[in-house]
């Protein structure tokens, strides 16, 4: 004689079963649907940050003591102006979010081939926001007046018409944070820039040590 406890237990405990399986795929499908919604929002408001084309247009920059220094697209001003250094950078946005400008560091060395970053904590903070929409041209400035801390060799660098300069920003929620380095050299008689090199800080790096 069947035993219709024992069977009735037994189908309770299969459906049970079944109910838990369901719900745990349930929950790793959401789980998986929540982070590529998640991701694809983070890569919507990515920056990338590249030397501007020579056919952009010209920009003319203000300091707290000095306005209008000129800067052409694909290019840079680089040089002493009443005693003070100054140089700045005409970037393009080619990532398809806000780029905010933390800061950067200018080297009175060439760094094109060193393999690793400035330390974000050695990188002189800007004193204001530097906004670069999607798609558009801005730049990256930075001074060296009377007492500030000179790079070593700066004036000579740039003397020699070559110099590098990192930068640091990321998108507008301050995430995604990219080192871009790039290289600036004078070239019959104007400032080029050239993009060397990006870094991620906040998601893994997309090149391997080898």
């Amino acid at each position: 004689m069947a035993d219709w406890v024992t069977i009735s237990a037994l189908a309770t405990a299969g459906g049970t079963l079944a109910l838990a399986v369901t719900t745990y795929a349930s929950v790793r499908s959401a789980n998986r649907a929540s982070r590529v919604a998640e991701l694809s929002l983070m890569a919507g408001l990515r920056p990338l940050l590249v030397e501007s084309g020579e056919n952009d247009r010209v920009q003319h920059v203000n300091f707290m003591d000095v306005t209008g220094l000129e800067v052409p697209g694909g290019g840079a001003f680089v040089g002493e102006v009443d005693g003070s250094i100054f140089v700045v950078l005409s970037l393009k946005n080619v990532g398809p979010g806000i780029a905010v400008l933390h800061g950067g560091r200018v080297y009175g060395t060439q760094v094109t081939s060193r393999p690793d970053h400035s330390p974000v904590e050695e990188m002189r903070m800007l004193q204001r926001d530097l906004y670069i929409a999607a798609g558009d041209v801005g730049y990256y400035q930075i001074a060296f007046r009377e007492g500030d801390d000179v790079p070593e060799g700066l004036q000579d660098a740039i003397a020699g018409g070559v110099i590098s300069v990192e930068v640091l920003y990321g998108d507008y929620e301050g995430g995604q944070r990219v080192i871009t380095r790039y290289g600036v050299r004078l070239v019959n008689g104007a400032w080029q820039v050239t993009t060397i090199r990006h870094w991620q800080l906040d998601r893994p790096e997309v090149r391997q040590r080898g």
